[in-house]
């Protein structure tokens, strides 16, 4: 094993502290895995309203004080949780700009200060790591909100919180990783000087983006390396169609550009051992998981029949997650006879469309219109298929708790989809799941009745299942990547900016 590398990790959310999504997932798990792989791993993050000082034990780390910032004197500490398996989380506890109702914005729309929210979260990252003295070997960043940060770093500036000319910074490597590129941080250019910049950095080769801030082109810019959470989602980036804008900037730094897929809690979702389903099971004893679907049929209101396939659907209910299709498709899948179950949240309009389908087409189809992340375990665990026709897809989890719980996955071949989920071919009699390729409603529908042929044929839909059951998800293998990313980066010349 190579010398311990020490990593800063910076984002806005993690579990189980603060989640809107994936992001939390991931910052919640890969720390984790980072340390049993060599490395001392600290985690820094807002303290929100709903990270409970008594519930996860948080005691002050550095004490209150006040500091001047964007025209106002802003009150704050640091917290610190306890250690876990060589963890620690830190928490930028400013109630002033995160003790609110939500994350990042209500009623569809961010708050009006996130400039200056995340700006002082970026600034106030590296004062405390300067603070406790902690010099880290490279500050991992997690999308737009921390997107500052290596441009602190590599611009070298005094914000009047943060002195990057300090010595102290002088080594550090930063890793900038891209979760979702689009969502950006994009605010107007009279808001630069709260990030601490100067006018000679407003340049469309450094932070200024069609005349606004960009916190994202920040962190892609100035990182000295750059990842994605797939392989096929780092090279789609990189095209027009999937950059949201960033194409350019991103193929100029194709070299620094690395995929590497998440992973997922193989302990949490584990058929096995869930405790939040009606029966365990195995792929090698499958007897549980028609134990399950009878569950979940009862429990959702669906006819208990048990020859036609039920098709899981758990999502955002968004046109992004493919529910623009959807809305077409569903119902034609029920006329060829399927079943299916719908859990999830989203936009008003399919909300709308999905409790119509549950109405008509009652018993036959459930729309669970609600957060409910024990119902997840059981659709995931009762479900024959799963549906996940995301328009594009980072890299996707759901379709990997799918393949851990014998539920044959059909997806769109986009980003992590595509990486993980590997068509069934009837005559090699190989794959774990069926994709379409194009995005269509006849693709779509053309892939859920290949699935539901080979449904019929019971030997071959259960070495479906037994293929994507057998698979390894785990984190350590992304963990793995990491690590060797960060021994690159500590091994190479400085990314330097003419």
């Amino acid at each position: 094993m190579n010398r311990e590398i020490r990593v800063f990790m910076v984002a806005a959310e993690g579990v189980p502290f603060a989640k809107t999504g994936g992001l939390a997932d991931v910052v919640g798990a890969l720390p984790y895995a980072l340390a049993e792989h060599g490395c001392s791993v600290r985690c820094f993050l807002p303290r929100y309203r709903q990270v409970d000082l008594e519930k996860f034990g948080l005691s002050t780390l550095l004490p209150r004080r006040t500091v001047s910032f964007a025209g106002a004197e802003v009150a704050y500490r640091v917290l610190a949780a306890p250690a876990e398996r060589g963890v620690e989380w830190l928490f930028l506890d400013a109630p002033g700009f995160y003790d609110r109702d939500a994350l990042y914005g209500t009623y569809g729309e961010d708050y009006p200060d996130s400039c200056e929210r995340f700006a002082f979260f970026c600034q106030q990252a590296l004062a405390t790591v300067r603070e406790l003295d902690w010099r880290p070997d490279v500050v991992h960043c997690h999308d737009w909100q921390s997107g500052l940060i290596p441009a602190y770093l590599k611009l070298k500036t005094r914000t009047g919180i943060v002195d990057t000319f300090d010595t102290f910074f002088s080594e550090i490597r930063s890793l900038f990783t891209i979760h979702n590129i689009g969502y950006q941080g994009m605010f107007s250019a009279d808001k630069l000087w709260i990030t601490g910049f100067s006018p000679e950095h407003f340049t469309y080769d450094k932070l200024e983006y069609w005349g606004s801030i960009n916190f994202l082109k920040a962190g892609i810019v100035f990182a000295d390396r750059i990842s994605t959470v797939s392989k096929r989602y780092s090279e789609e980036i990189q095209t027009e169609a999937f950059g949201r804008g960033m194409d350019g900037v991103l193929h100029a730094r194709a070299a620094d550009l690395t995929g590497i897929l998440n992973g997922i809690d193989v302990e949490t979702w584990n058929p096995a051992t869930d405790p939040h389903i009606a029966a365990n099971y195995t792929a090698e004893d499958l007897r549980g998981k028609r134990e399950c679907r009878r569950a979940l049929s009862k429990e959702v209101g669906l006819n208990p029949r048990v020859r036609v396939p039920l098709i899981g659907i758990i999502s955002r209910l968004e046109e992004e997650k493919g529910f623009d299709l959807l809305s077409s498709a569903i119902p034609r899948i029920m006329a060829m006879g399927a079943q299916m179950v719908v859990l999830g949240t989203g936009s008003p309009e399919y909300h709308t469309i999905l409790s119509r389908m549950a109405r008509r087409y009652s018993g036959q189809f459930a729309a669970v219109l609600a957060f409910d992340p024990v119902l997840a375990h059981r659709v995931e665990a009762g479900a024959d298929m799963f549906l996940m026709p995301s328009k594009y897809e980072p890299c996707g989890l759901t379709q990997m708790y799918s393949m851990r719980y014998g539920t044959v996955p059909i997806v769109h071949a986009t980003g992590g989809l595509a990486d993980t989920v590997t068509n069934y071919d009837g005559r090699t009699k190989r794959g774990n799941g069926f994709s379409f390729s194009r995005y269509s409603v006849d693709a779509l529908l053309t892939a859920v009745r290949r699935a539901m042929k080979f449904f019929n044929d019971r030997e071959r839909w259960e070495s479906i299942m037994r293929a994507g059951m057998r698979q390894d998800f785990s984190w350590s293998a992304a963990a793995d990547q990491y690590r060797m990313l960060y021994d690159e980066l500590l091994n190479r010349a400085d990314h330097t900016i003419s």
